[in-house]
């Protein structure tokens, strides 16, 4: 039987196969999830800070209907375009967002909220709202992959 050959460490733990910090970074860069979660953030400080700036002016309705609206438009068109790398946009995508944010946002949560009350007791309202926008996070990511821009296949 010929001598064995000392174990030799794992290529991803010996520092030459290791990944440098660039690309990591690119690689997070490159992941759909990690760019829905920074979309998700920025249209979120949009909808807050918009509101926030309007509601003594225009009335707390009307400035939550302007500042969501103008955190969904920013949604869909750097969601379509940079996270889920759209073409571009059609009217059809916008009818699928339209509807399957406002379905998850308006039916879902509401729901969710509602059943985590009914588990966790009344008085862990916001600790059902925060379980239910979890769920939504999820639900809109799946949306938006799948439903709104699915990988579209090429003709060979």
């Amino acid at each position: 039987m010929p001598p064995r050959e000392p174990a030799s460490e794992p290529p991803s733990a010996t520092p030459s196969t290791r990944p440098s910090r660039r690309e990591r970074l690119r690689t997070l860069h490159e992941s759909t999830l990690v760019r829905f979660v920074a979309v998700g953030a920025v249209n979120t400080g949009i909808d807050v800070g918009l509101f926030w700036l309007l509601h003594d002016t225009l009335g707390i309705v009307l400035a939550n209907v302007v500042s969501t609206a103008a955190g969904m438009t920013f949604s869909f068109v750097v969601n379509g375009l940079l996270t889920f790398r759209a073409e571009r946009l059609r009217l059809g995508d916008a009818v699928r967002f339209v509807a399957s944010t406002g379905t998850v946002l308006f039916l879902v949560q509401p729901l969710v909220i509602y059943a985590l009350l009914a588990v966790l007791g009344d008085d862990a309202v916001l600790l059902a709202k925060l379980g239910a926008i979890c769920v939504v996070i999820v639900l809109n990511f799946c949306a938006y992959r799948f439903v709104v821009w699915p990988r579209r296949r090429t003709r060979a």
